[in-house]
């Protein structure tokens, strides 16, 4: 969201020097430290930085925590900078260094399938941010059927494994309230092969509850074989099914968070549904860069002083879900914005998506 903020060239370059101090150092910034980052350059004098540090207070992107101390940014100061750092969050991921990406396509190595691909962004994302690394796998709905494939575990237990047309491979056990045979998984298969290929996921499984009232008594057999096997998530499109990788949240301990924030933000983060309609509501697959969200206080109270950096994932033009970093709001931003639009990127490369 835009601050829809005008203020002049030098306020700009006052807020973003303080920002940027206030981020590397966690203190309070004096207009001392502004007037020696900037010298005697563009008249910048101690007195001129006060009065633009009055401004910016007044404005609503400065506080000052006690009366002699130095000020520091607000949340809306930190959205401000997020706005001019990327452009309204349309930054190449080209400026990460060399080494950096090398090390990062390293880190994905044996990497073959899309649970694969997200499980290890995950741990990747908290070990470059130092914050909380997540990956949202996409629900079924936004797939469309390759191939699927049943085989029996054990009696009432059944492992599907479904292809989707851009490549990626998602599978789920079934706990069955039947046994099936080896036979009837193979018919009810070739069935869904052959009548569905190129379906989206959400279209067959809407599809199958029509066909399994209106055709019970021509396929019985078949379709109370497919009905079952569908009733108990071979399409599952329900949110809740979502796969959630979530690793990092030891780096939020040793931040600068008090004990009482930190335990009401470790609750939320463990509530699995509640980070999934997170991504979902700030993270739109259809966008093209990552989003940068400072203050996360509306869909969750207790993430107020934290921010969200989040992207797509897509194989071809399928969407596979969704990376982010979930962090303290002092981040180097510049640097997380460019690993998660380097890493939402890599996923074509890495699986090998079709052309």
């Amino acid at each position: 969201m835009a601050t829809d903020l005008r203020i002049s060239p030098r306020e700009r370059l006052v807020l973003t020097a303080i920002v940027e101090n206030y981020i590397a150092t966690g203190e309070p910034v004096a207009s001392q430290v502004v007037a020696h980052r900037f010298g005697s350059k563009d008249g910048m004098s101690s007195a001129t930085i006060r009065n633009v540090m009055a401004s910016l207070g007044e404005a609503g992107l400065l506080e000052q925590p006690h009366t002699s101390a130095g000020r520091i940014p607000t949340a809306q100061a930190f959205r401000f900078y997020v706005e001019q750092l990327s452009g309204f969050s349309r930054l190449a991921p080209g400026t990460l260094p060399q080494e950096r990406r090398d090390q990062i396509e390293d880190s994905f190595a044996g990497v073959n399938s899309s649970q694969q691909f997200l499980e290890r962004t995950s741990h990747v994302l908290a070990l470059l941010s130092s914050g909380v690394g997540v990956a949202l796998a996409s629900s079924t709905e936004a797939h469309s059927l390759e191939h699927i494939h049943f085989t029996r575990l054990t009696a009432g237990r059944v492992l599907a494994v479904l292809v989707t047309m851009a490549g990626a491979v998602l599978d789920r056990v079934l706990m069955l309230d039947r046994d099936l045979s080896h036979t009837e998984l193979e018919v009810a298969a070739r069935f869904l092969n052959e009548n569905f290929h190129g379906w989206s996921i959400e279209r067959i499984r809407v599809e199958l509850e029509h066909r399994v009232e209106a055709e019970r008594n021509e396929y019985d057999r078949l379709m109370a074989s497919v009905e079952e096997l569908c009733r108990k998530g071979a399409f599952a499109a329900d949110g809740a099914d979502q796969s959630l990788y979530v690793e990092g949240v030891g780096n939020l301990v040793a931040s600068e968070m008090d004990r009482e924030r930190l335990r009401q933000l470790l609750g939320a983060l463990e509530t699995k549904q509640r980070l999934i309609e997170l991504l979902n509501a700030y993270v739109d697959a259809r966008q093209q860069a990552v989003r940068v969200v400072v203050g996360l206080e509306d869909s969750i109270p207790e993430m107020s002083n934290i921010v969200l950096f989040g992207a797509p994932v897509r194989l071809g033009a399928e969407s596979l879900g969704t990376v982010a970093v979930i962090g303290p709001i002092r981040m180097q931003y510049q640097e997380t914005i460019n690993a998660v639009s380097f890493i939402a990127q890599l996923s074509d490369r890495i699986l090998q998506a079709p052309q």
